[in-house]
């Protein structure tokens, strides 16, 4: 079978960019079969005009090529996929790791996808679980229920859409080890899902509420989509089971809770989520004080 020609796009970058720092949040663990890390980077996307595949390298400039219905729209938003819209001219360091982190990572941007429901589906599928258990959940659904990836790249897959998650059946869920409160959350995003695309058009705390009004979507996951699918800077993962103790190590020394974490990043809005990509750059983490949270298997009868 003949690979389809694929749509091209040059771009240079007018600041320092860093691609794997950029696009990393975009990966959801080992196998993620929507985004692969070679000569460059691939993924995958539900786009408004059709599936497609993006592959980006750097070499002098930015060199991307695109394969699908999708094609168009994926090299249009290039730019902003790579952080073009992210303005970080306001940010201030207030303390000495984020400044040094800065430093350290100047090609860090806030990546902009302008894709909602595909940020939307594995944030829900990491909800209250180990990051291990939600991989495998999302690897899972993709493979079984996402289409082919249009090109080249062997083994990728577009993630499932809205109608595709409705069509999924219980034992399916099951199956995939997803339990009942994120399969129903699942579901009640999928039945409005056109209109939670309106959220990257508001951006900010009021595209974060919007998707807040789905049952089962709250704070955590909101910040979760925003981050991705507009760059949101402000949008704070608030109900992780570990961040708060990541930043409070991090800048004061000692563990904090959701509350003392709010305190701490003050200073930084309304960029509050760039300072957190900061200090989780610089490698800190809290100190294991027990036995770590076991994976729990939703498919044992």
């Amino acid at each position: 079978m003949t690979t389809p020609t694929p749509t091209t796009r040059t771009w240079s970058p007018p600041f320092p960019l860093d691609l794997g720092v950029v696009l990393g949040p975009l990966g959801r663990g080992p196998g993620d079969p929507t985004f692969r890390v070679d000569a460059g980077v691939w993924l995958t996307a539900n786009t408004p005009v059709g599936p497609g595949t993006l592959h980006v390298r750097r070499a002098d400039a930015v060199e991307a090529r695109a394969w699908g219905e999708g094609a168009g729209w994926l090299l249009d938003g290039l730019p902003a996929l790579l952080g073009a819209g992210d303005d970080d001219s306001a940010f201030r360091c207030h303390h000495p790791l984020v400044e040094q982190a800065r430093r350290r990572w100047p090609g860090m941007r806030l990546t902009a996808t302008g894709r909602v429901w595909d940020a939307l589906l594995p944030a829900v599928l990491e909800q209250k679980v180990t990051v291990s258990e939600a991989h495998r959940s999302y690897r899972e659904l993709c493979r079984r229920f996402g289409a082919p990836a249009p090109g080249p790249a062997t083994g990728l897959v577009v993630p499932p859409t809205p109608r595709a998650v409705l069509g999924i059946t219980d034992w399916e869920w099951h199956r995939a080890g997803v339990d009942g409160s994120r399969r129903w959350a699942l579901v009640a995003a999928a039945q409005v899902a056109h209109r939670l695309e309106g959220a990257f058009g508001m951006g900010g705390e009021a595209g974060r509420a919007l998707l807040r009004k789905v049952p089962g979507i709250g704070v955590w996951t909101a910040a979760e989509v925003a981050q991705r699918a507009w760059g949101d800077p402000d949008a704070v993962s608030f109900g992780d089971f570990h961040l708060a103790g990541i930043v409070g190590w991090a800048l004061l020394g000692r563990g904090v809770d959701d509350d003392g974490m709010a305190e701490v990043l003050a200073p930084y809005a309304p960029q509050r989520h760039r300072a957190v990509r900061y200090i989780k750059a610089s490698g800190v983490r809290k100190p294991r004080f027990g036995p770590r949270y076991a994976p729990r298997d939703h498919r044992i009868v």
